[in-house]
C-alpha cells in the first residue's frame, strides 16, 4: 500500500460517529484536520484529543444546513489551512420512524432532506471551488445502502442518500476536467448512535468496523481509488483490495445510479 501524503482535509459531522473516528483516523495518518459539527463543545473535546497525540487539528461550529454559517465557516478554516485537499461529508440524520412514505412526519422528512442534500450542497459549494482553482481535490460523501435499493421504510433517508449520489456524481462530472473527483461510500452498519436507534437493527450482531471506513477513506484520499470516482462503493462488501482488482471490469455505469433499461430495443437504452 502506497504510503499516504499528509493532506488538509475538511470532516463533517465530526463531533460523534463516523465523522468523529474519519477524523481521528486521519489526523493519525498524519493529515492536518478541520472538524465541523453544530457542538463547539464536543469538537473542542475532538481537537484537544486530537492534539494531545501529536496530530495537527481546528474546528468551527456550524449548522450545515444554515448556507451563510457554512460559507462563512469554511472560509475562516481555508484562511487558517490554505483550503482542502479532501472533503468527508458525514454529517446527516434519519427519520425517528420506521414507518411507510404516507406515514412520515413531514417535519421529520424536511429535517432529513435538509440534513442529507441541502447540507452536502451548501458544504461543496464552499469547499470545492478551492479543489478547481488549485487543480486537485476529493470529495468523499458518506452514503448509505438505501441509496442504491428500495426500501417500505425510511423514505426520507434513502431519498436523501439517493439525491447525495446523484449530486456527487455531478460534481464527479463537472470536476474530472479540473482534477476534483467525489466518491459516494457507504460505511457498511456501524455501530453508532444513528444505526442503534433504528428497529431493523435491533437484534443485530455482527457491525462495522470504524476502522474499516478510515482505511477506505484514506485509501481514497491517497488517489489509490481515483477509477471510482462518481461510484458507489461499499465498507464490507468492498475493500481497498478488491477495488482496485475489479478496475479492469469497470464499465460505463459500474456502481453508478442508473435506469436499466429492459432491452437493447428499449428507447432509453
Amino acid at each position: 500500500m502506497p504510503e499516504v501524503q499528509p493532506v488538509r482535509a475538511l470532516v463533517t459531522g465530526a463531533s460523534q460517529g463516523i465523522g468523529r473516528a474519519v477524523a481521528l483516523g486521519l489526523a493519525q495518518a498524519g493529515f492536518t484536520v478541520a472538524v465541523v459539527a453544530r457542538s463547539a463543545r464536543a469538537l473542542d473535546e475532538l481537537v484537544e484529543e486530537i492534539t494531545a497525540d501529536g496530530g495537527r487539528a481546528v474546528a468551527t461550529a456550524f449548522d450545515v444546513t444554515d448556507a451563510s454559517a457554512v460559507a462563512a465557516g469554511v472560509h475562516a478554516l481555508e484562511l487558517e489551512l490554505g483550503g482542502f485537499d479532501l472533503l468527508v461529508q458525514s454529517a446527516g440524520r434519519i427519520e425517528p420512524q420506521e414507518v411507510p412514505p404516507w406515514e412520515a412526519d413531514p417535519a421529520h422528512v424536511r429535517a432529513v432532506l435538509e440534513a442529507n442534500v441541502l447540507g452536502p450542497f451548501h458544504v461543496a459549494r464552499a469547499v470545492v471551488p478551492g479543489m478547481v482553482a488549485r487543480g486537485s481535490g476529493r470529495v468523499v460523501d458518506l452514503s448509505s445502502g438505501a441509496a442504491s435499493k428500495d426500501s417500505g421504510a425510511y423514505a426520507a433517508y434513502a431519498a436523501s442518500k439517493a439525491a447525495l449520489f446523484r449530486l456527487g456524481g455531478a460534481i464527479a462530472a463537472a470536476g474530472a476536467p479540473h482534477g476534483v473527483l467525489a466518491f459516494e461510500l457507504s460505511p457498511g452498519v456501524v455501530r453508532t448512535a444513528m444505526s442503534t436507534s433504528m428497529s431493523q437493527h435491533a437484534d443485530r450482531t455482527e457491525w462495522t468496523e470504524p476502522e474499516a471506513v478510515v482505511e477506505m477513506v484514506r485509501a481514497i484520499a491517497s488517489g489509490q481509488l481515483d477509477a471510482w470516482s462518481g461510484r458507489f462503493l461499499r465498507v464490507g462488501a468492498d475493500t481497498p483490495e478488491s477495488l482496485r482488482a475489479a478496475e479492469p471490469r469497470l464499465g460505463p455505469t459500474t456502481r453508478k445510479l442508473v435506469v436499466t433499461p429492459y432491452g437493447p430495443d428499449d428507447p432509453l437504452a
